[in-house]
């Protein structure tokens, strides 16, 4: 038999053993396996997967990987008094155990968080100081420009994160929030009430017919909408902030974009001035009292009228840095841009003249806590 050529030889033995790029190939394919059976076992046991900064280089930055990874990057220790980022970690939890227990569940996505007390090292490494921010890590490649979720712009619900998700990954998750009976409870609350009022006064109902009654109790509902309690009861802000460093205590958040609990009682309290005045002087008109008692309630009426009001004003200064507004001249035109304060400048089409909006103008901001 004759012997084969020494380069068809090694020809032949590379490829009975699958040469080098074989060999690799089947460590990627190991290396892999191990990660996502590790990412599935976390996940069984907990929808958002926490991570320190081990664990991010490894599932995250470290290639192979064949899945996104969802991360949100927080501060959820009570001493960063990051409201905001416990807020956004509530939407986070309901979207992720929305795909966790969904029947479309793959291996194809993963939600995972650092928190900045357990992964300081990864908020270095990324160049990041603020909290909450969500960022796509996809399958393939280095994060884009996308794949940095716009909080600002869109707001933290979940079924926001989950249209963003959608867009980056193709993966459609139907959100599916815990069912909240406190609705159901307080209208049945009510109508018990209503009712035993009913049984109770069932031959004298004249009450229901009491305008001043119905009035005061409608009042009541506006003086608490207009004040901010429907805000406070869904981003549950705190009461007040004490400065760590000085220990003075502020009852008006500083900003145009929150508040404090403690300032809604205060503008409560001052719209209420307000419209006591107005009470007090409608009746000084219309009423069939003598003329001096009429008088003594229209100077008490333009008093509580004039000092709440300007009280109210001070409020809304502190607030809205820059009022009263005006017309002001810009310089040279530049795209508008609406910043983290109370005002949105925009050139005019003429580009030399321009007006300063109130923030009502502006889409809402979510002040991100600022962290490190």
């Amino acid at each position: 038999m004759a012997a084969l050529p020494v380069p068809l030889l090694l020809v032949l033995l590379l490829a009975g053993c699958g040469g080098p790029g074989a060999a690799g190939q089947r460590r990627k394919e190991m290396v892999l396996s191990e990660k996502v059976n590790q990412l599935m076992e976390w996940a069984s046991k907990r929808s958002v997967i926490r991570m320190n900064g081990d664990k991010f280089r490894r599932l995250v930055k470290a290639p192979p990987r064949n899945y996104s990874v969802i991360v949100m990057f927080t501060a959820l220790q009570p001493h960063r008094q990051c409201v905001v980022c416990k807020q956004a970690d509530e939407e986070y939890q309901i979207l992720a155990n929305s795909w966790r227990y969904s029947s479309a569940f793959t291996n194809k996505i993963f939600f995972a968080m650092v928190d900045f007390d357990e992964g300081s090292d990864v908020f270095q490494m990324l160049n990041m100081n603020s909290a909450p921010t969500f960022i796509n890590f996809p399958a393939k490649g280095k994060p884009k420009r996308g794949d940095t979720y716009e909080l600002q712009v869109r707001g933290f619900a979940a079924e926001q994160l989950a249209r963003w998700v959608a867009d980056r990954t193709d993966v459609h998750i139907r959100v599916i929030r815990p069912p909240n009976y406190a609705g159901p409870l307080m209208l049945g609350l009510l109508l018990a009430v209503i009712g035993g009022l009913v049984y109770l006064r069932g031959s004298n109902l004249d009450f229901l017919y009491n305008k001043t009654g119905w009035a005061f109790a409608a009042l009541c509902f506006v003086l608490a909408m207009t004040s901010g309690q429907m805000w406070n009861h869904i981003r549950g802000p705190p009461y007040a902030h004490k400065n760590p460093h000085t220990g003075q205590v502020n009852y008006i958040h500083g900003s145009s974009q929150a508040q404090f609990v403690a300032e809604t009682h205060i503008v409560l309290l001052f719209n209420g001035g307000v419209t006591l005045g107005m009470v007090l002087l409608h009746e000084a008109a219309t009423s069939d009292m003598d003329v001096g008692k009429r008088k003594i309630m229209c100077i008490a009426g333009i008093g509580l009228v004039v000092l709440f009001f300007s009280w109210l004003l001070s409020v809304f200064r502190s607030k809205y840095h820059g009022y009263p507004y005006r017309y002001v001249r810009l310089g040279p035109c530049s795209p508008c841009s609406p910043g983290f304060g109370a005002h949105l400048h925009c050139c005019s089409s003429a580009g030399s003249f321009g007006r300063k909006y109130s923030s009502r103008n502006a889409p809402f901001v979510y002040q991100s806590s600022k962290i490190g």
